[in-house]
């Protein structure tokens, strides 16, 4: 089915062809050349990190932090419930057991109750900012304190949520905040862990190129043409940034007295406008016939067929996964747009 309202698109309006252009002309369309380098430093000076080090996903920076922090085989790794299923999948690459907690009412991760996960072999916490709200991370950052943990902040979906763990990691999807069409980046203030994630992205080579490699590594590296892109996004990131406030704003005016539809608390970034529905699959449908797109909230982890655990019915992640789903939200919708799609909505629950 044709969208005229996706749920995203990428919002290109910067110095992106310019640089890939040059990027291109200049002949470094591998790892090489400087646009990686540009971009690992404008990011992570934007967020006030020492170190950036980018990478070909969101997946792979995760994957990477929990490998430079040392998580492997007999360890486990706190991850919520309520979270896209490549957090988990991270873990799982690793050798290390993921184990689940179930989110609160603004969809993270429920932070009274990581303790009682907390075991000898945990050996980290990964809190989801989801759909841009910030985790409290003073809370988690007490517990990481208290029993010795390392913190990996997956803020895949939070670009503009500034990183307090010990690496924060961030994905650069086609429907991500900023993009670079597929891509990641991991910032750190450690220049250890830097260092170590740099190694490891780039197939664990030595100094001298020898091919002799002591460690299993990965080829996650990212190209420089994507880095052109994501360079020239940074240089943007405020206002694209101003930009989402002002969608999330209209999108509260527009839904907020409509009966049938529940506002979920306010984002600190906006990544997607989520809400819940009642008669959430015939709205679904009602939206498609006018051309938008919705996506449906993510499902328990405990309800993913690699981690089955009958409990997940009675969590919190699986309530809000019946009825939750997301409207078109991307830097370049127009009032208009949302006027249109917040109508389409009213018009749905004014029926009846």
């Amino acid at each position: 089915m044709s969208f005229t309202q996706p749920v995203s698109r990428p919002t290109l309006g910067g110095r992106e062809l310019e640089y890939v252009t040059d990027a291109v002309s200049g002949g470094w369309i591998s790892s090489q050349g400087p646009y990686v380098r540009r971009f690992e430093e404008a990011f992570a000076e934007w967020n006030g990190v020492a170190h950036g080090v980018a990478c070909s996903s969101g997946t792979a920076a995760l994957t990477l932090a929990l490998r430079a922090l040392g998580i492997g085989p007999g360890d486990e790794v706190i991850v919520p419930e309520f979270t896209m299923v490549a957090s988990a999948w991270a873990v799982t690459y690793t050798g290390a057991t993921p184990v689940f907690v179930d989110c609160g009412d603004d969809l993270n991760i429920d932070v009274s109750l990581i303790e009682e996960k907390i075991t000898a072999r945990t050996k980290a916490l990964m809190p989801v900012h989801v759909y841009g709200r910030r985790c409290d991370m003073d809370a988690v950052m007490d517990l990481a304190h208290q029993y010795n943990l390392r913190v990996v902040e997956d803020s895949a979906e939070a670009h503009g949520v500034r990183p307090v763990g010990d690496i924060a990691c961030f994905s650069l999807f086609a429907n991500k905040i900023i993009t670079a069409g597929e891509g990641g980046i991991c910032l750190t203030d450690d220049p250890r862990l830097a260092e170590q994630l740099a190694h490891l992205r780039a197939m664990a080579f030595t100094r001298d190129h020898s091919f002799l490699h002591k460690k299993l590594a990965y080829n996650f590296r990212m190209t420089a043409m994507q880095a052109a892109v994501a360079l020239a996004q940074v240089e943007r990131l405020d206002e694209i940034l101003a930009a989402r406030r002002e969608i999330e704003a209209r999108y509260d005016a527009g839904l907020g007295d409509v009966p049938g539809v529940t506002l979920m608390p306010p984002r600190d970034v906006l990544w997607m406008y989520d809400i819940r529905a009642e008669r959430r699959e015939e709205l679904r449908a009602h939206l498609a016939e006018r051309g938008v797109e919705t996506r449906l909230f993510f499902k328990p982890m405990s309800r993913q067929p690699g981690y089955l655990d009958p409990v997940w019915p009675s969590l919190n992640a699986h309530r809000f996964s019946e009825d939750g789903l997301y409207l078109p939200t991307h830097t370049g919708l127009t009032a208009a747009d949302q006027e249109y799609i917040t109508g389409a909505v009213r018009e749905f629950y004014s029926a009846g």
